[in-house]
């Protein structure tokens, strides 16, 4: 039998776009796509349409209904030991991203679907590497420079979103399952298209600014002096194939971030620019903030939930030595968010009614 990959996170955004790309760089290897069995149709008609769109998927994609909050997977136990015979790699990408989770499904999905995953692998003989997509905000409140080689600093964090990919991480770091650890920035929509799958981190504050008359105020929150990492998807897409391709990275952790992020009123500027509004910025306290922001008519009203407004005074800034060292020597590098900012918005002006904005679960 060929070598087999796990694939978690079929048929989300990043999965749709990463897999392609995959069977590309990974021509040898058929890539066994695990997927909730109410998720299986939706699935069905994906892989239909990359054979089509990307000629090089066919028969190379193995739909396994599944879910990563089961024992072994959910996979029945003949597939599984099957599956587990072949498998060579996996890819975890699947977690609830949702500021607002509840600290029950984040946990259920984020932290024991990666210790399920990770007891799943350890029973395959030939394992030999799991690339873990976890996130760069695991550095939660802390502030100061957070290294890629950081991890548990004593931090407290803003949500359970990520408190639970922290806690995720741990389980990897500390695992005997050898691994690659990928931690991405805020991801926005596509840089050259704009094409986006949810509507969430930056999207908020053109959510917001829409409803605003212009010229007119704008809030920039609390101390000012902290960044927003915001990278684009087709670079984290490509960084994570090409680096999870190459073996110089095995046992690395990768912030697939911008190694020159913006403060929040420069990105709140570049974003006001393409809406064509001018604004002028008042500081709010971030306490103010807060509690402005409980009424949850407020957070319709600017298409924000209040769990958004830490990242606007964040402190913390992602060290990205060893991911830009290794990323040019593969010819890659992360564009700058104002030579993008026109596609994010055009899309979003384009979509604003389509595209959604919460988690799927």
């Amino acid at each position: 039998m060929p070598p087999a990959v796990l694939f978690t996170g079929f048929p989300g955004f990043i999965g749709m776009r990463l897999l392609p790309r995959l069977c590309e760089l990974k021509p040898e290897v058929v890539f066994h796509c695990l997927v909730q069995e109410k998720f299986a149709e939706p699935a069905r008609q994906a892989v239909e349409a990359l054979s089509s769109s990307h000629p090089g998927t066919r028969g190379r994609i193995v739909l396994v209904v599944g879910d990563i909050t089961a024992e072994g997977l959910g996979i029945e136990e003949a597939k599984a030991r099957a599956l587990q015979a072949s498998l060579t790699e996996a890819y975890h990408l699947a977690a609830v991203y949702d500021l607002a989770v509840s600290r029950e499904v984040a946990e259920r999905i984020n932290t024991s679907g990666t210790r399920n995953v990770l007891d799943f692998l350890g029973q395959a003989p030939g394992f030999q590497g799991l690339h873990y997509v976890s996130t760069a905000y695991v550095s939660g409140r802390y502030r100061g420079v957070f290294r890629e080689t950081d991890l548990d600093l004593g931090q407290r964090f803003k949500n359970h979103y990520e408190a639970t990919k922290f806690e995720a991480e741990v389980l990897v770091a500390k695992s005997a399952v050898p691994h690659t650890i990928y931690r991405p920035g805020v991801v926005v929509g596509d840089s050259k298209t704009g094409e986006t799958g949810k509507f969430d981190g930056p999207y908020f504050i053109l959510a917001a600014m829409e409803r605003l008359p212009s010229p007119g105020l704008f809030i920039r929150l609390g101390r000012g002096d902290g960044t927003v990492n915001v990278v684009p998807v087709d670079f984290v897409i490509e960084a994570l194939a090409r680096l999870s391709a190459w073996d110089g990275s095995r046992g690395k952790t990768y912030h697939l971030t911008d190694p020159i992020p913006l403060e929040p009123v420069a990105i709140a500027r570049l974003l006001a620019a393409a809406l064509g509004k001018r604004f002028a910025y008042v500081p709010v306290p971030m306490a103010v903030a807060r509690v402005a922001f409980t009424p949850a008519w407020v957070q319709e009203f600017f298409g924000m939930p209040k769990e958004a407004l830490e990242y606007f005074d964040d402190g913390v800034r992602h060290d990205a030595s060893q991911a830009t060292r290794d990323l040019e020597s593969l010819g890659i590098r992360c564009p700058r968010l104002a030579d993008y900012v026109p596609h994010l918005v055009a899309f979003y002006r384009a979509h604003r009614d389509e595209v959604r904005r919460r988690a799927m679960i």
